[in-house]
């Protein structure tokens, strides 16, 4: 059975020279969702004004800088510290997986050595990461959504928008991002290819009118997608933004505890066409 993205011992490796120091706090309340952070290390140079706005983010956050000189202008170094950092780290077998915050294209050798090894892996950068090193990873959210879903966008954003109706979930603004997209509304409509992503994953966990479990389905989808979160698109869980969508439905079904019942997704499309 493939383990959940849950209750992981993590090591948590940032390269500071490619992450925005004010988006620390939240980056962590997000690794907290997957387990326990029993490792936490920053690499770069910190003699260098570029990372100077870092100290009050690693004390908040008990984050232990790793010092790495650039040893020739304009090379990162601290790409290869941090490289060995993970391997050194990956031979104790005290880390269940590794959450690489970068939007460096560098390490996504890193990444696949690591799942490899049979390590989770957890991406977090920014929308500028490139594509391989987002695919490499089992999850990978980008900075941006993080700050919007944890409210640092709601700080910057003044003054805020008219209420919405109670049943929707309204994540504000962010200059220059992915939550641009959202309308004041706080959704947006779901988008062709994820609505076709979803169908093809249905389709691919059942051949009959059953419906296919949400966390199967959600599973599934993060497999295909790394960098799929329903955030992105103004809602707060996957069930949120299927039942968005008119071509499916969600059915509940009773389990044998009479207090809990599972969520089933339905293609309607597909029972209508019988494919």
């Amino acid at each position: 059975m493939e383990q959940n993205l849950t209750n992981l011992r993590l090591a948590v490796l940032i390269d500071a020279e490619n992450v925005p120091h004010g988006s620390i706090k939240s980056i962590m309340e997000e690794v907290a969702i997957y387990g326990t952070p029993t490792i936490k290390r920053i690499y770069g140079d910190w003699t260098s004004p570029y990372v100077s706005g870092w100290k009050n983010s690693l004390l908040e956050n008990a984050i232990t800088p790793i010092q790495q000189y650039s040893y020739t202008q304009g090379k990162n170094s601290s790409d290869s510290a941090m490289i060995i950092d993970a391997m050194d780290v990956l031979y104790t077998d005290k880390t269940d997986g590794f959450v690489i915050v970068s939007s460096d294209s560098d390490f996504t050798r890193l990444v696949i050595r690591l799942r490899e090894s049979g390590q989770r892996v957890i991406g977090i950068g920014e929308k500028k990461t490139p594509p391989a090193f987002v695919a490499a990873c089992d999850k990978f959210t980008y900075i941006e959504v993080i700050r919007a879903a944890y409210g640092e966008a709601a700080k910057a954003a003044a003054p805020r928008p008219a209420p919405v109706e109670p049943d929707a979930e309204h994540i504000p603004p962010e200059p220059h991002n992915i939550v641009t997209v959202i309308q004041t509304t706080g959704r947006m409509k779901v988008p062709e290819d994820i609505e076709q992503l979803i169908a093809d994953s249905v389709a691919d966990l059942t051949d009959d009118e059953d419906g296919v479990f949400m966390g199967e389905l959600g599973n599934l989808m993060r497999r295909k997608r790394p960098d799929f979160d329903s955030r992105s698109f103004g809602y707060n869980s996957l069930s949120a933004l299927i039942k968005s969508v008119d071509r499916f439905v969600i059915d509940f079904r009773q389990t044998s505890d009479p207090n809990i019942k599972h969520p089933y997704v339905k293609d309607k499309l597909a029972v209508a066409t019988g494919e």
